[in-house]
């Protein structure tokens, strides 16, 4: 019996001492990874079975004072951002408020129709795949630049080809998506994704910068490439309180930018992931209906890769088909990838890598690797 005890006991000290080892073989894998290329800070999280099974964080939240990055540290995630405002607008097509084959004209106040194609209707369908024909060339940042009424050159927003029949990655197609959002439920954009998908969710986080504690920001930095050098971007979390307290409900709402503007840690973005891993629910909460999420990630054709606010990418792990979405601005890169039949995901966030998502690409394959494929 003593020998069977002491058996067991050799077996307890391997398994642990097989986890330990496994933990710091990761660690060490990608930290010799931000080695081979110019990495500031790295946030990344991992996710098998409905679980978060990773997060770690690499390198510097403030580089010129060596502030080393947290778990707990947000980021403005660029566009992945994209998908919480799809999600709201398809709340509100859940509700019946609105419909995917409507009139975004009727939806957002004016007029929003390709001159060279006056009769052919753009859809909120159209918006949220970006085949609107809608470009943004005229820049995003506002509702006026594509307003017949306020800008003469409006019709510069607007390419050559029919409305629903090629694909533009556009942000002003969410940026006037999230002016709906805002029309229709009634509710401030920010607030809106607050109260029924953040609060839902049990995350921190938020597109209004006013609302979060500024500690818990991670700098942001671009590489200039002449240098070889880091330059912080001290834009990324601007304020906009005079923009603010001037605020017109269903006018202003790109100041929040829908397109880009969400900012949250690594680990809370990998609770949002689960969300549309789940079918919708998370945190014994409903957000949408499993229709809802396999209509924001399926492809609406074979030729591109978006669906309704996420993309398919067979990429980012060769031979399997990921699904989620890339954001990159000001320096910073963020993916959020998963596979909802084989239930894993990952995460990955930098404040600043070259080349563009090398840190978080790597970080991806390294997690798979580790964690799905042994």
């Amino acid at each position: 019996m003593k020998n069977l005890s002491h058996y067991f006991s050799l077996i307890l000290i391997f398994c642990f001492t097989g986890l330990i080892t496994s933990a710091q073989t990761i660690e060490e894998k990608l930290e010799a990874m931000m080695k081979e290329q110019p990495t500031v800070g790295l946030s990344v999280a991992a996710v098998k079975d409905g679980k978060i099974i990773y997060t770690h964080s690499f390198g510097y939240k403030d580089l010129e004072r060596k502030t080393p990055l947290s778990d707990n540290d947000i980021f403005r995630i660029a566009s992945i951002s994209k998908s919480f405002t799809s999600v709201g607008l398809m709340q509100l097509v859940e509700k019946g408020k609105i419909s995917l084959d409507d009139d975004v004209s009727s939806l957002a106040g004016f007029k929003i129709r390709n001159p060279k194609f006056p009769d052919k209707v753009i859809t909120l369908r159209m918006v949220l795949s970006h085949t609107s024909s809608i470009n943004d060339s005229q820049g995003y940042f506002d509702m006026v630049t594509i307003n017949p009424d306020k800008n003469p050159d409006w019709a510069k927003c607007y390419n050559d080809y029919e409305p629903g029949s090629a694909y533009e990655y556009c942000n002003y197609n969410y940026n006037i998506a999230g002016t709906i959002l805002e029309r229709v439920s009634g509710e401030r954009f920010d607030r809106y994704i607050a109260h029924h998908i953040l609060e839902p969710l049990d995350i921190y986080g938020g597109f209004n910068v006013n609302d979060l504690n500024s500690l818990r920001f991670a700098m942001i930095y671009a590489y200039n490439k002449d240098s070889s050098k880091f330059i912080l971007s001290p834009s990324a979390y601007a304020p906009r309180k005079k923009e603010i307290a001037a605020y017109e409900m269903g006018f202003t709402t790109p100041i929040f930018s829908p397109a880009g503007g969400m900012k949250i840690s690594a680990g809370d973005l990998a609770k949002y992931m689960m969300m549309h891993m789940k079918d919708g629910k998370q945190n014994g909460n409903r957000i949408i209906s499993k229709k809802s999420t396999e209509l924001i990630r399926t492809p609406l054709s074979e030729k591109e890769h978006y669906g309704l606010g996420l993309l398919m990418n067979p990429d980012i792990i060769p031979g399997v088909n990921m699904y989620g979405h890339t954001g990159g601005a000001y320096g910073l890169t963020s993916l959020m990838f998963f596979d909802p039949e084989k239930k894993f995901g990952f995460v990955t966030i930098s404040n600043g890598n070259a080349p563009f998502y090398s840190a978080g690409k790597k970080a991806i394959k390294i997690m798979y690797e580790e964690f799905i494929k042994k």
